[in-house]
């Protein structure tokens, strides 16, 4: 696509088809790597809790004053 933008560098085209030219590439990039990260990030978001996770968030729950429900 960067061979296209040069084309049209050198062929003297209109700086509103190079503008376009250029952000149509660079548009095209973000969404490859938006793309890319996608798997990833859900994982990381919506993915279920391992084991330790489960373990942690009992021990906080248990880790209560019984005082503290009392009052």
């Amino acid at each position: 696509m960067e061979n296209s933008i040069i084309d049209l560098i050198a062929q003297d085209s209109s700086a509103s088809d190079v503008t376009d030219a250029i952000k149509n590439s660079l548009y095209a990039k973000a969404a490859e790597r938006i793309d890319a990260a996608k798997p990833y990030v859900a994982t990381s978001m919506f993915d279920e809790p391992t084991e330790d996770e489960v373990e942690v968030e009992d021990e906080d729950e248990v880790t209560q004053d019984p005082q503290e429900d009392q009052e």
